[in-house]
């Protein structure tokens, strides 16, 4: 869906971007890495069709650079920074943008409905949390069903609770077949949406990895995947914090790191509260492959 090809951006002498060469197929979800400076938001502008930039980029087979408004058309985009007319209500900046991008006055219930602001319509900006802006920004970019997502480190500004409420809607919208491409610096949120990790340093793109692979090259020691039914997975989630352990939702259940000592202790906890756990998925330290198992109850 997102092909990148020998992208190089330059500001003056320096490369913020070197010859990234990068796909993004039908379905998958790809997280940027790296520190500020690694060319995270430069590679995103450019995707965008914001910046010149050498190369070329296609999305959806349309060429951002000559055929730009096309591409533009299959992405829904959530800034880092909203810019939001204040005085503005709910409805009217949905009905705003939706008329701006050419699909007329929508269904407000269900576009507000799907980012859980029901009930907020009549609120102006102004008086909405950090979160609730970021669900707004998300109901926004969403208009017109875009086959692509495309996120810049929209979670920086919320406190933790607002970032595992967002992530949760994210983790939806990525199961539902949507191409995704964000970037972040949290290791939990690029654990919970991502497929593969795509780990830039100093413009270059030095490695793609699974997020397995990803989390215990920083250190995670053994990565364990628990597969948990939806209706199970906060209470997993809970009964797995109680027990001393960091666990992030990832798709269709949890990932939790572990000490090499402590492998079992997620299936003891979850098994001592009744948890249901269906599968599940070990990374041996250092990332060495993985083992799998199928646990019909915990």
């Amino acid at each position: 869906m997102i092909s990148i090809e020998h992208v190089t951006k330059r500001f003056g002498r320096g490369r913020a971007v070197s010859d990234v060469c990068l796909d993004v197929g039908t379905g998958d979800s790809v997280a940027l890495w790296g520190l500020n400076g690694a060319g995270k938001t430069t590679l995103i502008r450019c995707v965008l069709g914001l910046i010149s930039f050498e190369g070329r980029i296609c999305v959806g087979g349309h060429d951002v650079g000559s055929r730009g408004k096309r591409a533009r058309m299959l992405i829904g985009y959530v800034p880092q920074e909203l810019s939001f007319y204040d005085e503005l209500r709910v409805s009217e900046a949905v009905v705003f943008f939706s008329k701006l991008k050419g699909l007329g006055v929508p269904a407000l219930d269900a576009v507000l409905g799907g980012v859980g602001l029901s009930g907020h319509e009549a609120k102006r900006i102004r008086e909405l949390s950090g979160g609730m802006k970021q669900r707004l920004a998300l109901a926004i970019a969403m208009l017109g069903d875009p086959p692509v997502l495309i996120l810049d480190e929209v979670t920086a500004s919320l406190d933790a609770c607002g970032r595992e409420e967002f992530v949760s809607l994210l983790a939806g919208l990525s199961g539902s077949g949507r191409t995704m491409l964000f970037a972040s610096h949290r290791v939990e949120e690029v654990a919970s949406l991502a497929k593969r990790v795509a780990v830039l340093e100093k413009g270059k793109l030095e490695r793609v990895q699974s997020p397995f692979e990803f989390a215990s090259a920083l250190g995670a020691g053994t990565v364990v995947h628990l597969v948990i039914p939806a209706a199970a997975r906060e209470r997993a989630m809970a009964e797995l914090r109680a027990g001393g352990l960091v666990p992030t939702l990832n798709g269709v259940g949890v990932l939790v790191g572990v000490d090499a000592a402590r492998k079992a202790a997620p299936f003891r906890l979850l098994a001592e509260a009744g948890v249901p756990v269906d599968d599940f998925e070990l990374l041996r330290e250092g990332g060495h492959g993985t083992a799998h198992g199928r646990k019909e109850h915990a």
